[in-house]
This record gives C-alpha cells, sequence and structure tokens, in this order.
C-alpha cells in the first residue's frame, strides 16, 4: 500500500490505490477545508505534491479550471479532493492559508 506523508507535521498514513488524497488527510484526521465536498468547485483542498506526482491521476478539466483561479498556484500544485493516489508513495504539503478563497 502506498504511503502519503504529510508535511509539515511528517505524519505517514497507508492509503489505497485508487483513494483520494482528500480521503486519505480525513482518514488520518488531518483538517483540511473541502467546502464543496469533493467537487472541484471551491479549492480550498489546494495542496502541493512535493514527492510522487507522477503516480497520482492525471489532472482533469475541472480540477485545472479551479487551480487556474487560485492565487498561489505552482506546478506542484493539486486538489486534494482530485487527485487519486496511485501505486507509489506521496508526499503532500498542506497550505497554512485558504488557498481556494
Amino acid at each position: 500500500m502506498p504511503i502519503l506523508t504529510i508535511q509539515p507535521s511528517g505524519k505517514t498514513v497507508q492509503s489505497a490505490e485508487g483513494m483520494s488524497i482528500l480521503e486519505a488527510l480525513l482518514a488520518a484526521g488531518e483538517q483540511i477545508p473541502h467546502k464543496c465536498d469533493g467537487k472541484a468547485e471551491c479549492g480550498s483542498c489546494h495542496i502541493f505534491v512535493n514527492e510522487g506526482r507522477k503516480t497520482l491521476s492525471k489532472t482533469q478539466r475541472a480540477e485545472n479550471e479551479k487551480l487556474d483561479g487560485i492565487v498561489g498556484v505552482s506546478s506542484k500544485s493539486r486538489l486534494a479532493c482530485q487527485a487519486k493516489i496511485g501505486t507509489e508513495d506521496v508526499t503532500v504539503e498542506l497550505l497554512g492559508f485558504g488557498s481556494g478563497l
């Protein structure tokens, strides 16, 4: 099972292939905004993927469109609700601001 490492806390959690990063974070007890319940409508679950980007699901149109309107987006940006975990370990950084607002 892939390991999800959460920064800045350094917490690690086993996650299932095909699970969204948001689902894995919530299962690990992390507090992360998700105002639209995983529909890529609000952008509040914006995270940086520091390692393992290539193992994640491809970015779809709805996610790209939402990311285009968010301040602070980089090449490491994903919406946790849309990024599905693949077969390899992933390291994500939870951002310390309301990134989707």
